[in-house]
Formats: structure tokens, sequence, C-alpha cells
């Protein structure tokens, strides 16, 4: 008998998540996934917004627009979302639901549409960068949230998979 006690033990224990592990494996696919979703709205035309808008500040406007400036966009986008989900861990980890990670989205669209990003010129003023733009960048700021915010909530609070196999 102690001895099944001490392998649940063992189980549960084996199943305890590293959070910052976690959150950096979060940050990885949040930033592939929604990277990707962006270069498609700007392929679409959704979006005027260059993929690799957050490597402007280092690399030209021509090779933004090329293949390798697509790709180097996407990775700026992955080492940004890795980061946002550090930092989301820290600030915002112990909420639950999906309403901190949207909001976490919409607070990332704002800074880098109405501070960050003109004060550094990775995008024009949002009054010049039209409607379109602004909804569809603001919509995948939202889903990436979310993703990073749901991911990371439902990880740690979800007691239910940390139960021990005899109670579930």
């Amino acid at each position: 008998m102690a001895m099944i006690g001490m392998t649940a033990y063992r189980r549960k224990q084996s199943r305890l998540t590293n959070p910052w592990i976690y959150s950096i494996m979060i940050g990885f696919y949040g930033g592939v996934i929604w990277s990707v979703f962006h270069w498609l709205a700007y392929v679409l035309k959704f979006t005027s917004l260059l993929p690799g808008y957050l490597a402007d500040p280092f690399f030209r406007q021509p090779f933004l627009r090329s293949w390798w400036g697509n790709l180097t966009g996407i990775v700026f986008f992955v080492l940004f979302s890795v980061a946002a989900a550090l930092l989301y861990w820290v600030l915002l980890g112990r909420f639950r639901g999906p309403w901190p990670g949207l909001i976490y989205g919409a607070l990332w669209w704002a800074v880098m549409f109405y501070a960050v990003g003109p004060f550094f010129d990775m995008t024009e003023p949002a009054a010049k960068l039209g409607l379109n733009t602004l909804l569809t960048e603001l919509s995948i700021h939202v889903l990436w949230g979310l993703f990073i915010g749901y991911s990371i909530a439902f990880e740690f609070h979800d007691e239910a998979s940390r139960e021990p196999l005899s109670a579930q």
C-alpha cells in the first residue's frame, strides 16, 4: 500500500512543470504560429505592415521585403514572443481564464502601434496605417496574447490534471 502511494507521489512530482521553460516554449510556438499568420495576412493584403516590422530598426526596407527579410521578421517575432511570454508569467501568471491573455495582447498592440513602433520607426503612426491594417494587427495581437495567456493559465491552474490517478 505504501508503495502505491509513493508511486502516485512520484507521478505527481514528474508532472510539475517548470514555469520558465514552459513560458519559453509557449513563446516560441506562439511566435511561430502568429508570425506565420501575420505573414499570410500581409501576403493576402489584409495588412500593409511588413512581417519583419520588428526588425526594421536593424535592417533596410528592401531586405525586409525579400524572402530572407520575411524569415528574419518571423525570427524577430519569435524572440519577441518568448520575451513576452516570460513577462506574462512574471506579471500575470497567477490569473486564470482567457481574459488576461486577451487584454495582454491588446496592450501589446497599443504599445507597438501607438508608442514603440512609431518612436523607433518600426511602423508608421497609427493614423496613417489605415483601418484594415490596424484591425488585422489588433486581431493577430489579441489572438497571440490569448494563446500565450490561456496556455500558461491552463497549464498552471488546471488542478484536475495534477490529481493522483486514484483520485481521478
